[in-house]
């Protein structure tokens, strides 16, 4: 009698485990690749500030700004600075402060924006920023959207 092989499909009418999907190197690339994270929410506050500019521009600008950003909460301004805080959608804070870095200038043109310079970047995620106003310690801003002087 010969030896039957056993390893085989079909071998001692056993089924074979199911096998991952995928080619060998498909399944390689997947172990070695991080998994991709998934965009976050991140609250962002960004000063700017400049020579003095009339105020009925600047209100008009931030107000452009505003209807061209998605996620914008809310600005305050002055004649010489400003404000804007806004949520950034973004895949971590690199990227987040990444975009708020350009937000200004990009939208300059568009939003007739005065070229004033960036002062200030804050980046925090949504569970720190919650955390922050549920212990009392961040600022809520007066009004809630839209566009107001300080």
């Amino acid at each position: 009698m010969g030896r039957r092989l056993t390893s085989i499909d079909g071998g001692r009418g056993e089924q074979a485990p199911e096998e991952p999907r995928g080619t060998v190197r498909q399944l390689n690339e997947r172990a070695e690749r991080p998994e991709e994270e998934q965009p976050r929410l991140w609250h962002v506050v960004l000063s700017v500030a400049g020579k003095v500019t009339p105020l009925t521009e600047l209100r008009a600008g931030l107000e452009q700004l505003a209807h061209d950003h998605s996620f914008f909460l809310t600005a305050r301004y002055a004649a010489d600075h400003a404000e804007i805080r806004y949520w950034e959608q973004a895949r971590d804070l690199h990227d987040a402060a990444a975009i708020a870095l350009r937000l200004w200038g990009e939208h300059k043109s568009s939003a007739n924006l005065p070229p004033w310079e960036i002062v200030g970047l804050e980046v925090v995620d949504r569970p720190t920023y919650h955390k922050r106003i549920a212990e009392g310690f961040g600022e809520t801003p007066p009004h809630l959207g839209g566009v107001h002087p300080y």
